[in-house]
């Protein structure tokens, strides 16, 4: 699903220059459920950037659906986004002036899906998560938990083969970051890749593979059942 091949990203500017990925090479299967970890400023995000095609690397090969994408312009790595990648953030990232039911809508809108068809997959969506009961609320009326379960049914409501999870838990309490962990696994375990950073090692343990960055290289793989180097 994922190849990555000498991954190299490098931010420039008059008096600096930073490597925030360093050769990173990486292959993600179909169906995986895969943790990122390492310090901050490691590399993560910048990582999880390229692998959703929000940014291309400075070099290197990156294959995603049997795509070479590296090169791709702005606008040829949106329509392989959004037909193919949920996203779900530490800050939600929830439009405010919009209802529980917009939001989640909204990436609907963009693939010109008919609206009797985005009714139906949405008011599924919000069943599946257990939000329903407020699906006519504004974000700022619901608790953190609550507006990650709308963050992740927005993610899923596409049917994207990757969710790229950043930080989900990262502004929940334990017993609400607990419910975000268990949503995840069980969409992967209907099928769905997800590719999550994380902080927490407890949250880490979910994953199939555990993949640590330091200064912008993978430098270890924790495989659950044993551990690579």
């Amino acid at each position: 699903m994922i190849k990555a091949k000498d991954l190299n990203k490098v931010y420039r500017t008059d008096e600096v220059e930073t490597t925030a990925l360093n050769n990173v090479n990486l292959e993600i299967k179909e169906g995986e459920f895969v943790a990122i970890m390492g310090p901050s400023g490691c590399g993560k995000s910048t990582l999880l950037n390229i692998l959703g095609l929000l940014d291309n690397p400075s070099s290197g090969e990156y294959h995603f659906l049997d795509h070479e994408v590296s090169g791709y312009s702005e606008r040829k790595r949106a329509d392989l986004r959004k037909q193919n990648i949920g996203f779900v953030f530490q800050s939600f990232n929830l439009i405010d002036e919009l209802t529980v039911f917009e939001n989640v809508e909204l990436p609907l809108l963009y693939l010109s899906v008919s609206s009797s068809e985005r009714k139906e997959r949405v008011n599924a969506a919000l069943e599946q998560m257990q939000i329903t009961h407020r699906k006519n609320h504004f974000p700022q009326q619901l608790s953190g938990g609550q507006q990650q379960r709308v963050a992740v049914a927005r993610a899923v409501i596409a049917k994207p083969h990757l969710i790229l999870a950043d930080e989900p838990t990262g502004n929940l309490d334990s017993t609400h970051g607990d419910e975000v962990m268990k949503i995840l696994t069980d969409l992967n375990e209907a099928g769905t890749s997800i590719i999550m950073v994380t902080h927490s090692p407890a949250y880490a343990e979910y994953a199939h593979r555990t993949i640590n960055l330091f200064d912008g290289h993978i430098v270890t793989e924790n495989f659950k059942g044993g551990f690579h180097v």
